[in-house]
């Protein structure tokens, strides 16, 4: 039996008449861009969020961008990031001018690490921007407490954990600002690129508002030098139909996951994701560590089990921030090296099949017994 990595044709046959219902209304109503489409879904997951605001725009790399512009993050400033995140998190610190400073994560959950951000923090830190990494949330109280210490903007990149809580709280409404990817391939994707931008300052997100369109509010009247980064009116539509059935398939999501933990458990050279007490993770990816990944890989690809490698290349050893593009020498990030060595993604979605699991989990066992 064929394992894929992640299933994309299911979740349209599911949701084919609510889908196909948002096409049409999309397709009848003329209007295409920032019309009630995108009104609806920010006013829904802004909802959704437990946060006052929502703004759409066009992708998740834009929606980390323009929030830290709206926090007036600029040239010179350092911003403290994870070592051990998708890069898109550091290239938009080095799109808003300013520098990004790794701070290594707790093994355990993936998740940077708090009590290691103290160390990292100079007089040019402008602002901590923390990641909710493969769907589990980070600890928004301890980055809470350094943040409002050193006079910090605390901001999330939440771009693989819609719906996920944090001691009972809706992550998106938690720090002062967060953001979102709803590229396809996350709990709540869309039908090709968006992203949204989440907070409880009406400042904030009226900057948002006015930076994703030229830097106006009103046509022609440009106030600032803005972007061109407007979600689209169609994803909006496909998005407000996903966003009803989210928690629904973050729970089969869960039940995955919770297959995993209980059948994978009890092997010493394979090490599980932790989850907090205070965690409710959605499980966008479930990550699993061993000291021979690359030969676990060609193993479960033999027995017809995809995976994938979240992430092989730490940004700080991509050629994008190597000391040969100009970057300054990077401090020793040991756990994020290490993680890239050793981290592979076994299949997890709403959609995978009992029988399906049992294959996955058959195979690991079978290479590491």
């Amino acid at each position: 039996m064929k394992v894929p990595f992640q299933d994309f044709h299911q979740p349209y046959a599911e949701l084919k008449e609510e889908l196909d219902a948002a096409y049409l209304r999309f397709m009848e109503s003329g209007w295409f861009v920032l019309g009630g489409e995108t009104a609806a879904f920010e006013e829904e997951y802004a909802a959704f969020c437990g946060a006052a605001h929502a703004v759409g725009v066009a992708n998740g790399l834009e929606a980390l961008h323009l929030a830290l512009l709206a926090l007036g993050v600029k040239p010179g400033d350092e911003v403290i990031v994870p070592s051990n995140t998708y890069i898109a998190t550091w290239l938009a610190v080095t799109q808003a001018g300013a520098k990004p400073v790794p701070v290594e994560p707790d093994p355990g959950t993936f998740n940077i690490d708090p009590e290691k951000i103290e160390t990292a923090i100079s007089r040019r830190t402008k602002a901590i921007l923390a990641v909710n990494l493969y769907g589990q949330p980070c600890d928004y109280d301890q980055i809470r407490k350094m943040a409002d210490d050193h006079g910090l903007h605390f901001a999330i990149d939440n771009a693989q954990a819609q719906g996920a809580r944090y001691k009972g709280r809706s992550v998106g409404g938690l720090a002062d600002i967060e953001c979102h990817s709803f590229y396809p391939s996350k709990n709540l994707g869309a039908y090709g690129e968006a992203g949204a931008v989440t907070t409880n300052d009406p400042d904030l997100a009226e900057k948002i508002k006015v930076l994703r369109n030229y830097g106006s509010r009103v046509r022609y009247h440009n106030e600032v030098v803005g972007f061109n980064s407007r979600i689209d009116e169609l994803q909006a539509a496909f998005l407000r139909v996903k966003l009803r059935h989210l928690d629904e398939w973050n729970s089969r999501r869960a039940r995955v996951a919770g297959t995993y933990l209980e059948g994978l458990a009890d092997n010493e050279s394979l090490i599980l994701p932790r989850v907090p007490d205070w965690a409710d993770p959605v499980w966008h990816l479930f990550v699993i560590r061993h000291p021979r990944r690359d030969a676990l890989q060609q193993h479960l690809t033999e027995r017809g089990v995809a995976t994938l490698i979240h992430y092989p290349i730490p940004p700080h050893r991509s050629g994008a921030y190597s000391v040969e593009s100009g970057n300054h020498s990077w401090p020793d990030l040991p756990i994020a090296e290490s993680l890239a060595e050793e981290i592979l993604s076994l299949p997890i979605g709403p959609h995978l099949r009992e029988e399906q699991l049992s294959v996955v989990c058959d195979a690991v066992r079978e290479f590491v017994n």
